[in-house]
């Protein structure tokens, strides 16, 4: 254990107990959540130690949990929140559009109306199809590459989240091989080819090798860091694509319509072949989710164009196309649409972060360093500066200082996941209090853990 690492870990002794002082409720509630939730939690990300904050109310850049405390969020639903917490316009529309009911089961005009407005705004969207969540999306992006390409292997990059579908449930954390989950056989993943992030020449010695129907990406990786693509690298992933008769599928679930009204691809301008969407598609409400591409791709989804359900790609939900989803969906993303500004202003807010934390991080011996792009950010205590996950893991200075820096900021008032990997999703209207809020609690922190 290095010296920081101890500090660390005696620091988060100390500040449990403050912790647990500031927060009785949220710890009763937990001790009953044991009882009837595995872990005490309804999903293993949301676990914080000792316990985490139960959550009650949410507006704007904030929340506050059952015991009064307030926060600045910088986890924002998962990053499905990019207007912020509780939208009173968002709100407004779904409440209005869904007094006569909320999911009618049979085609609706609300759904056709944002259908034709991601296909305007998308790039290389000509049609899409709604899904039940990101997962589903990249589930049905795998099978339509399949079917278009008739080939098998997905090649996808390590540390890349794609959600819980079998398939892509690899190659996230060490030792980026094997499934992800107990209960996943690996022939379920036999098909799968893992290669590091930001590596053109490990994607084609695996394109040279075996018959690949896509390329899946995170166009910034998400979970694995916020880590931003290097020069060149999508583009070179697109060449690739075309070169050996791949498909190109950006996965878009964090990245769309947060670095631009039309995602990665029109931040990059880059092309993918199929685009999944989750999270800010849904306009912050649940059954968030997209895949849309070029219309010759897509087309293998017409049931009409191909009655034989076996010659086509299937794509179905009982609530695809609900109405209080696509609604928020459509209030959301026009809203973006008609205010592009938002997007300068939080390219400009971010960067100037990106430049304060790092100058942060360099003082004396260099102890972090900082990723991201526009209003997507990670902050890494490592070796190095991370380019590929591996070296999130690797060169990271021990166990214990992302932990203790997350608990050490939900006493200072600010809060995000996880406590392994501090990644931060801020809304559109985080603004420069928000920002300089988070700077002084990682610049309070790291005098804690360097003042040996």
């Amino acid at each position: 254990m290095n010296v920081y690492d101890e500090v660390a870990s005696k620091l988060i002794l100390e500040l449990e107990a403050e912790y647990s002082r500031r927060t009785p409720r949220s710890r009763e509630l937990y001790e009953r959540a044991l009882k009837v939730f595995p872990g005490g939690v309804t999903y293993a990300i949301r676990y914080l130690r000792p316990y985490p904050p139960f959550i009650v109310r949410g507006e704007g850049p904030r929340v506050w949990d059952v015991d009064g405390n307030s926060y600045v969020d910088f986890w924002m639903g998962h990053g499905a929140n990019i207007l912020g917490h509780a939208p009173s316009f968002v709100l407004e529309a779904v409440n209005e559009a869904t007094r006569s009911g909320v999911h009618l089961g049979f085609e609706n005009p609300y759904a056709l109306e944002y259908a034709e407005l991601l296909t305007r705004v998308l790039p290389g969207v000509e049609t899409v199809r709604f899904t039940n969540s990101g997962t589903e999306a990249n589930m049905y992006a795998v099978r339509l590459a399949r079917a278009y390409t008739k080939k098998n292997y997905i090649i996808k990059m390590e540390g890349g989240w794609h959600g819980g579908y079998d398939v892509l449930h690899v190659g996230v954390t060490p030792p980026f091989k094997g499934p992800e989950s107990a209960g996943l056989p690996e022939d379920s993943i036999k098909y799968t080819i893992v290669v590091p992030f930001n590596d053109l020449e490990a994607v084609e010695r695996a394109l040279r090798e075996y018959p690949v129907a896509a390329i899946i990406v995170e166009p910034v990786l998400g979970a694995g860091g916020c880590i931003e693509p290097e020069e060149g690298y999508l583009r070179g992933l697109r060449e690739l694509a075309d070169r050996y008769d791949s498909l190109l599928v950006f996965d878009e679930v964090i990245t769309g319509f947060r670095l631009a009204p039309g995602g990665a691809q029109e931040y990059f301008n880059v092309r993918a072949d199929i685009a999944v969407y989750g999270k800010v598609v849904g306009g912050g409400y649940p059954g968030a989710g997209a895949i849309g591409g070029r219309g010759d791709v897509m087309q293998l989804l017409d049931h009409i164009k191909y009655p034989d359900p076996r010659s086509r790609a299937f794509h179905g939900g009982t609530f695809v196309g609900n109405i209080a989803t696509v609604i928020a969906g459509y209030t959301t993303v026009k809203y973006l649409v008609e205010h592009r500004s938002l997007y300068g202003r939080a390219e400009e807010l971010w960067a100037s972060v990106r430049r304060r934390i790092d100058k942060i991080c360099g003082e004396g011996e260099r102890l972090c360093w900082v990723t991201g792009v526009s209003s997507m950010l990670g902050v890494h205590f490592t070796k190095v500066k991370p380019r590929r996950v591996s070296e999130v893991y690797g060169e990271r200075w021990g166990r214990y200082v992302e932990e203790a820096l997350n608990l050490y900021a939900r006493l200072n008032g600010v809060l995000y996941i996880s406590s392994k990997t501090v990644h931060l999703l801020p809304s559109l209207i985080h603004g420069e209090q928000e920002a300089r809020t988070f700077i002084d609690v990682l610049e309070g922190f790291i005098a804690r853990i360097t003042r040996i």
